[in-house]
């Protein structure tokens, strides 16, 4: 199958937005009008997400590629995430981009996380076209939207040339598109018609060496390890001997068995890329995220892609648990130091340390978010393991001790403005900027420390009684701002192995809030409880009631618990003390001590 074509017939976008703002479901669109999917067919909904946890949770988390074609003009769209711990997804999707498409909702306005992917898009110096999207909500304001989204570029320091954005108001459900907010679109082509007129086509010579930068990589259980990225010049045939180059310099060379590229929402086969075409190299064992590809008689590097520092690291180990193993198929060290290695050649963000007594692993990254997701998949995936509580990674500089911070916005009712500010400020958060919409809500804005923010989230959520809404970005170090409590509470304890008991737990509750239910197996060192004390407190949850033949008023009485909430990964994460850890097997997610034997923990100091 040839592929040959004028430069001009591609274009290259990548979609930026804020998480939930309807990226995926403005691509689907787009592919129903190109003509992509067939009318009548049955199709799912947001095609692009096509993980499970996408799924569940309506988000994006892996920067994903496709292509429609509008009037004879190929468009390679690459789908970005909208959330600032996938930053490095974002990183690598603008490097094989020309332009940027940003989706902006009409009610909430450009939001943190817009901003984060936005900067890296104006500091790329790429096109950006805006889409006011979801013009039809009740509470729209694309108007003051749009004086948001060049008050942000200002902010930014975007060029001239990059504040004289094209605009365009759309509904990406209904898949309607106008360039003028009073009148209504009747489709998507004024959109197509816009990215082909303002994003410019790929540069690029294809007469001069080929040279192809890896921006992503992809396995296949047929062809192996998948190189993806885009060709920067000249022109790759399949079967020529290339060469790559890795960050040392070293050149190796390398053949391609098989050359894709996108069409549609797969691939198909070609025979020969040129500049612009985003590209899958298949037979490339060797290779990491960054790397040169280019052709052996005249090879030379391209810049290659830098990704923020981690920030955020959480020990990951093996589950030393009297449960280990029941539950779960892959329990090894090995295994689990294989994977989190293929992670961090998959994932460009992520890296893995590996600890002196070859059981644990210490994992980096940019967020408690991200380490969710990356647990919450390996869980899937049938291992069983134990993971610390989430630090962040101090830096020394000059004798001076710095750490991360965040430029956290805080949307929320006047009412709890007072709650908010007492609770972040005891997390040495700092208000920077207090904004009222005049609606009965508030914007307010803190410089917080990292750190400040694990376990917060939920916290805030249950006193803004679930209807604050909380985003940050990473603003930098600063000079480390002192100490200051993470809970106030301590742990229920398990003191032996065994089942809970019914009327154990209802003497229990008094003494703090249950994580367990009547029949839980439990085991010494388990967490079964909040302590509603500073201190732990040992107890037992299998004590049952003494039988005798004796009756009594009162004695038969129903025992009647208050329902538990159910743990989450992300709420146990959040929970977890220096001293705890979180036990994550397929079924199950229990709270453990990281010492389980009582005798030698040592007592908890107030």
């Amino acid at each position: 199958m040839t592929h040959s074509k004028e430069p001009k017939s591609l274009r290259n976008i990548a979609i930026i937005a804020h998480v939930d703002h309807g990226k995926t479901t403005l691509v689907d669109a787009m592919f129903r009008q190109s003509g992509v999917l067939r009318a009548g067919k049955e199709v799912p909904e947001r095609l692009m997400d096509r993980l499970d946890l996408e799924r569940e949770r309506g988000i994006t988390i892996a920067a994903k590629n496709c292509s429609v074609t509008w009037r004879g003009v190929k468009i390679n769209i690459i789908d970005t995430p909208g959330h600032a711990d996938f930053g490095g997804e974002v990183e690598r999707a603008l490097a094989m981009a020309d332009g940027a498409l940003l989706l902006v909702d009409a009610s909430e306005g450009p939001l943190p996380q817009t901003r984060f992917v936005l900067k890296k898009t104006l500091e790329a110096g790429l096109k950006v076209l805006v889409v006011i999207n979801k013009v039809d909500r009740k509470d729209a304001r694309p108007n003051q939207v749009l004086d948001e989204i060049y008050d942000l570029f200002i902010d930014l320091d975007a060029t001239d040339e990059q504040l004289e954005f094209p605009v365009l108001y759309a509904v990406g459900r209904d898949g309607v598109a106008s360039p003028r907010l009073e009148e209504p679109g009747r489709d998507l082509s004024p959109l197509l018609d816009a990215i082909l007129e303002e994003i410019p086509p790929p540069g690029g010579d294809p007469h001069e060496p080929a040279r192809m930068l890896v921006a992503d990589l992809s396995y296949s259980d047929y062809l192996g390890r998948l190189a993806i990225g885009r060709i920067a010049h000249g022109t790759i045939r399949a079967g020529d001997v290339l060469v790559r180059i890795n960050k040392d310099g070293e050149k190796r060379p390398l053949k391609s068995t098989k050359l894709q590229v996108y069409d549609g929402m797969g691939l198909k086969d070609t025979d020969r890329v040129e500049p612009g075409d985003i590209v899958v190299l298949a037979g490339i064992d060797d290779v990491l995220i960054g790397d040169t590809i280019c052709t052996a008689d005249a090879p030379g590097p391209l810049k290659r892609i830098r990704v923020d520092e981690p920030t955020v690291s959480m020990k990951f180990t093996i589950n030393d648990s009297p449960f280990a193993g029941q539950e779960g198929s892959i329990v090894q060290s090995g295994k689990i130091r294989e994977r989190l290695h293929k992670e961090m050649l998959r994932n460009v963000s992520i890296r893995v340390v590996e600890a002196e007594d070859k059981e644990s692993f210490l994992v980096q990254g940019r967020g408690e978010f991200q380490m969710a997701i990356l647990i919450e998949t390996m869980r899937r995936e049938g291992f069983e393991l134990c993971v610390g509580r989430p630090q962040v990674i101090y830096q020394e500089r000059n004798g001076r001790r710095l750490e991360p911070m965040e430029h956290l916005f805080v949307d929320c009712e006047e009412s709890f403005i007072g709650v908010v500010t007492e609770k972040l400020s005891l997390r040495r958060g700092t208000l920077t900027n207090l904004v009222n919409k005049g609606s009965g809500r508030v914007r307010i804005e803190f410089m917080i420390p990292s750190r400040g923010l694990i376990g917060y989230r939920d916290e805030f959520l249950t006193d803004t009684k679930g209807t604050g809404i909380l985003n940050s970005y990473f603003a930098g170090y600063d000079e480390y701002r002192g100490d200051f409590p993470t809970r106030f509470t301590g742990s229920l304890v398990s003191d032996r192995q065994g089942r809970a008991v019914a009327y154990a737990l209802y003497n229990l509750e008094p003494r703090g809030r249950l994580f367990v239910v009547p029949n839980d197996p439990v085991y010494e060192g388990m967490i079964v409880g909040e302590h509603n004390r500073e201190s732990d407190l040992n107890v037992n949850p299998c004590k049952e009631k003494k039988l005798s033949n004796m009756r009594a008023a009162g004695k038969d009485d129903n025992v009647l618990l208050t329902p538990v909430t159910s743990l989450t990964l992300e709420r146990a994460l959040h929970f977890i003390r220096e001293d705890e850890m979180v036990e994550v097997t397929p079924q199950s997610i229990r709270l453990r001590k990281t010492v389980l034997a009582a005798s030698k923990r040592p007592l908890k100091k107030k």
